[in-house]
């Protein structure tokens, strides 16, 4: 009988074995212990699942819960549950994904002809044990599209019908738990048994949130009790974030293109050239209104602005300072980069390395002096500011603004929401929050990922001007989201106002840049898996042109084209 030689990176073991072993039967026989129950693996570093036959020689490396792709299998099969446990209570409902939050998912049910109660959300919960304590398997089959579409018709999926109807694929892949079927983009966990940690908790009239498990506190823990507490956190603190999602949401309903296939079918009719003015001329109307805001705050002076990385804050600052300008103000811009302490000053992380992204590299005092010193102007004045040389690990004090009491200062930086950053009255500031908070959806459980959205635009922006590769973005994307999540995320709530920069049609203009990127990562690169992923994604969408877009766009900022200067 032929062989194959198997490397295991988890074991180190090099082995034969015949043709058409599956990955289950590998992890047996090597004795593969994770963490956490094994969940897939990656074959030559693309995602496999565990019942994946393999017929020549291949590198695997098995991963749990903690890998963030089986955390995302995880939270995939753990929504294909809730899905079937609302249609096994409530036959007509559908469980819609709507967005994901700092601690977890929010649903809603659609369908329903009632107000969602706790006594429904405690049998959705019960239903859903149920279904896991039953180890049902989660079975995925690759059936002609023409198929599959009559399948989600059957199951009222309609949303689903559109987008395959525009999306010109041969063959589509349907996940089954016994009589239930359902699409989701990327792979599902082979059966229902494997979810261990759960709770699901009411959020706010018909909705759910699914909460996510925190992989360093959950494992051995009295896990729902932990998440319970966890869910009454997001709900006393995800206010604003959810309200601007809300916002987005309502918008695109109006407009008609919730979900990817309505856009993709718009283009296919008409073009891009309406949705492109509608959103841009919705983004202006919502700067304008946040200057106003700004205006109507009488003693107001300084404008702090963070959000995470490829947000657009650089054009949203610009925006802003015209429309204040417009206002009747004069506006000068500073960026906090500028107030970094000298090179031998600057902390260091647990690696040894400068730590660039923590509050104590910025020269606070030195920074609020000169907040004082703007705010204490009572004619027009130049004040000397700071330009910080990188190189040197230096900052000259070679730039100057003119400021009077009618200045209004746009400070951007990622510290610009920490209360810590500046000791003054919060009657002399404005806080912004600003994020690609996407919300159209690939369909009803599949969300569009906020996340993948920057990712896509620092791609494209690191290869057009800053000589970056795709693969050095991947290398560089997961200290950077660390970085959010310790020094930005937790401080979007001190915001007085967000800042939604998404715009409804960028995916389809950037696809062409980000594909082309996306197919220069090589097989044996670690990010070779998530450069497929990505290219799956981007190819739900149909590409648009670019030549619509306007200079003052923010997408311009990752595109090029724009009329501001950076």
């Amino acid at each position: 009988m032929s062989k194959i030689e198997i490397i295991c990176k988890n074991t180190g073991i090099r082995k034969e074995y015949p043709l058409g072993i599956t990955l289950s039967e590998i992890a047996k026989d090597q004795g593969v212990q994770l963490k956490d129950e094994i969940l897939a693996a990656r074959v030559n570093n693309s995602l496999r699942e565990l019942s994946f036959e393999i017929f020549k020689p291949k590198t695997v490396e098995f991963i749990d819960i903690h890998d963030p792709m089986g955390y995302a299998m995880y939270m995939r099969s753990m929504i294909f549950i809730m899905f079937k446990a609302a249609r096994d209570l409530w036959p007509e409902s559908t469980l819609k994904v709507e967005h994901t939050l700092p601690l977890g998912t929010y649903c809603e049910l659609i369908g329903i002809q009632k107000k969602l109660t706790l006594s429904m959300v405690v049998q959705l919960r019960k239903r859903v044990q149920e279904i896991i304590d039953q180890d049902l398997p989660i079975t995925r089959r690759q059936i002609p599209t023409t198929e599959a579409i009559e399948i989600f018709k059957q199951n009222r999926l309609y949303e689903k019908v559109l987008l395959f109807q525009t999306r010109n694929e041969l063959y589509t892949s349907v996940y089954s738990i016994g009589e239930t079927s359902n699409y989701f983009y990327g792979y599902l966990v082979p059966s229902t048994g494997y979810i261990k940690h759960f709770h699901i908790d009411r959020y706010f009239g018909n909705g759910l949130i699914a909460i996510r498990p925190d992989l360093n506190e959950t494992v051995g823990k009295d896990t729902k009790r932990f998440l319970a507490d966890m869910v009454k956190a997001a709900c006393q603190g995800g206010s604003k974030l959810f309200k601007t999602f809300q916002e987005q949401k309502d918008w695109l309903e109006i407009m008609g293109v919730p979900y990817v296939g309505n856009l993709n079918r718009i283009l296919q009719q008409e073009g891009a050239g309406r949705l492109i003015k509608l959103s841009e001329a919705l983004q202006e109307k919502k700067i304008a209104s946040i200057a106003d805001a700004v205006a109507k705050k009488e003693d107001c002076r300084i404008v702090l602005i963070s959000g995470p990385s490829s947000s657009g804050k650089t054009t949203f600052c610009k925006r802003l300072s015209i429309q204040l300008q417009v206002l009747g103000y004069s506006t000068a811009e500073i960026s906090l980069d500028d107030y970094f302490v000298d090179r031998e000053k600057t902390p260091k992380d647990d690696n040894g390395d400068y730590d660039f992204e923590c509050l104590e590299a910025i020269d606070r005092d030195f920074f609020n002096q000169q907040l004082q010193q703007i705010l204490h102007v009572q004619k027009e004045a130049e004040i000397k500011m700071p330009v910080y040389d990188f190189k040197a690990g230096t900052r000259r004090m070679d730039k100057k603004i003119r400021v009077s009491p009618k200045t209004i200062v746009i400070v951007e930086g990622i510290h610009g929401l920490n209360p810590a950053l500046t000791d003054l009255d919060s009657k002399y500031t404005f806080k912004v929050f600003v994020s690609a908070l996407t919300h159209i959806s690939i369909d009803t459980q599949n969300p569009v990922s906020s996340t993948d959205n920057r990712l896509i635009r620092r791609m494209v922006r690191d290869s057009k001007f800053r000589g970056n590769s795709a693969l050095a973005t991947l290398d560089r994307w997961p200290s950077v989201r660390r970085g959010e999540n310790k020094n930005i995320f937790p401080f979007q709530e001190q915001a007085d106002v967000m800042f939604n920069s998404a715009l409804l049609f960028e995916l389809g203009v950037l696809k062409q840049d980000a594909e082309a990127l996306l197919r220069t990562i090589p097989e044996n690169s670690g990010h070779y898996g998530e450069a497929h992923r990505l290219l799956k994604f981007l190819s739900y969408f149909l590409p648009i042109e670019e030549k619509e877009i306007p200079p003052t766009s923010i997408l311009r900022e990752f595109l090029g084209g724009s009329s501001f200067v950076y």
